[in-house]
Parts: structure tokens; C-alpha cells; sequence
């Protein structure tokens, strides 16, 4: 990927590390119209907008419903209102660890409504995606290599490899395959691909450039994972690609990007005070006083 670290929003509530688990739909207002009434439980309605809503997250996106589907929907939001009525005979809905949940739900769908209403209101401009493509491209401008490595445990051994392949060259993917200990790249004979040096570690990377076309490093190049002897193959000039091809990820990305500034901003005008909890003194049983030594 081109962005190599963003912040994903997956949703509004995982931004703000909301942990709301109650139900999927809410009940229903009592003061539903009638003609937007799908069906009604011991007088409660359901609504058609919910059911709606229910229809379209859940049925294959881009087909319309069928009446089984809607059946089958009104007959699942029905028995969950149900139940909801008689978990509020019970007073389910005055237990405090109940409630706690019930505002979390409600808070949820307020800041996806909110989130929403962003998108919506502050949209990407073309000038936002012009300069995040030319601040991409210039992420993305350099040069990649294409090389082969042999990684042993000792210098000793590295030394020994740059001796045989002094004495021919064209032995590097045999000894890769017989003496490097990259699992990885080994039964390539040492092939690691096209890559950006910045990718490696720097003790790498700073070898890499070096080295011309064809040519491997005459010393051992150590890193913090053993000894390398690296062959450079070919170099290409890195090129960003097209906008068209990256449009929608960057305005995602850009979308994300000033959401966050802008709660940021939001969070750091409000006031937040943390209550300390009293950890609660530990209670200990009055010790009996030792007795006192009696004398013989």
C-alpha cells in the first residue's frame, strides 16, 4: 500500500471506543403515523422506516426484498419487542448495569449520525486531493533495486562465500540455495524482488546503494540478523501511480484524516474531569494485643 500508517475508521464507534452492545433496532415510538406502520405488538408499532432499515442491511444489497423477506423480518422485530416489553414489566430497564448499555446504544447512533452528517458537510475538495496525491508521489519517488542475498551466522562464513564467488560469480543462487539461512528467499537462490530500500534495515539498505549493477558486496554486510553477501541485479526508477487508480483510497483516507483533526479539535475544547475512584481501605480484623511476658 502507498499509505504505509493511517488511521482506520471503521466505524464511528470504534473511534471513540465505544463498546455499546444492545439490540440492533430500537423500539418504536408510540406516536408512529399510522400509514408508516408495518405491523404492531400488544398495541406497540413497528415501523416501516425500521423495517427498511433492517431490509437493507441485511437482504442482498441491490435486490428488492421479497415478501417472505419482509415476513420473516416483522416476525423477528416482533418478537424482540416482545421480549423487550417484558423485560420492562420486569423493570429490566431500571437496572443500572441495563441502562449503562442502553445509553451506550443510544451514543453509538447519535455519533454515527454525527460522523455521518460530517462526510456529508465537509466533503473532499479537489484542491485536498490534489496535494495529498502530490505528497504521495513524492513518498513514492526514488529508486528500487532488485537484488539476491546470502545470509549466514558468521563473518567468517560471509568471507568465505565473497572468496568462492571472486572465483565465479555466477555460483551466487547455488551457495544461496546451499548456505543461506533465509528460509525465505533461499530456494530462490537468494531472490528477494523488486524492493525500496527504506524498507530494509539501514545496515542493508546503505550496502544496497552502493553496489553497481552485477556487482556483490566484497565485505560481509552485518545486521542484527547474521552476516549478508548481496548481489545487485537492476535498479528502476519508482513511480507513483496514476491518480485514478488511487482517487478513492486517498479521499478515504483524506475523509478519515480531517474527521480526526476534527474531533481532536472538539476533544481538546472540552472539559474532562477524571474522578479518581477511592480504592477502599482494606478491611483487617483488630489484632489481640501480645501478652505480656510473666516472670518465673
Amino acid at each position: 500500500m502507498f499509505i504505509k500508517s493511517r488511521i482506520l475508521l471503521v466505524s464511528a464507534v470504534s473511534l471513540l471506543a465505544l463498546s455499546a452492545c444492545g439490540s440492533d433496532v430500537a423500539v418504536p415510538a408510540a406516536g408512529t403515523a399510522k400509514h408508516s406502520v408495518a405491523a404492531t405488538v400488544n398495541g406497540a408499532p413497528i415501523s416501516e422506516s425500521m423495517l427498511d432499515m433492517m431490509l437493507k442491511q441485511r437482504s442482498n444489497l441491490g435486490r428488492e426484498a421479497s415478501a417472505e423477506a419482509r415476513k420473516s423480518f416483522i416476525d423477528r422485530l416482533a418478537m424482540q419487542l416482545i421480549i423487550a416489553q417484558e423485560a420492562v414489566k420486569k423493570g429490566f430497564d431500571k437496572k443500572p448495569e441495563v441502562m449503562d448499555r442502553i445509553e451506550l446504544g443510544r451514543q453509538s447512533v447519535l455519533v454515527d449520525a454525527f460522523v455521518q452528517d460530517y462526510y456529508k458537510n465537509n466533503p473532499v475538495t479537489d484542491d485536498m486531493l490534489n496535494a495529498e496525491y502530490e505528497k504521495m508521489k513524492a513518498q513514492e519517488s526514488g529508486t528500487e533495486y532488485k537484488a539476491r542475498h546470502i545470509l549466514v551466522e558468521t563473518e567468517a562464513e560471509a568471507k568465505e562465500i565473497i572468496a568462492k564467488l571472486n572465483k565465479n560469480a555466477s555460483a551466487f543462487e547455488e551457495l544461496a540455495k546451499e548456505k543461506s539461512r533465509d528460509t525465505g528467499s533461499k530456494v530462490k537462490g537468494g531472490e528477494l524482488g523488486w524492493f525500496d530500500p527504506r524498507g530494509m534495515v539501514p545496515e542493508f539498505a546503505a550496502a544496497v546503494v552502493k553496489l553497481a549493477k552485477g556487482k556483490f558486496t566484497e565485505e560481509p554486510v552485518k545486521t542484527q540478523f547474521g552476516y549478508h553477501v548481496i548481489l545487485l541485479e537492476d535498479t528502476r526508477p519508482k513511480s507513483a501511480p496514476p491518480l485514478e487508480q488511487v482517487k478513492e483510497q486517498l479521499v478515504q483516507h483524506l475523509k478519515e484524516q480531517n474527521l480526526r483533526k476534527f474531533l481532536e479539535e472538539m476533544k481538546a475544547k472540552a472539559k474532562i474531569e477524571i474522578v479518581e475512584s477511592a480504592a477502599p481501605a482494606a478491611a483487617q480484623a483488630p489484632q489481640a494485643k501480645p501478652a505480656e511476658p510473666t516472670g518465673k
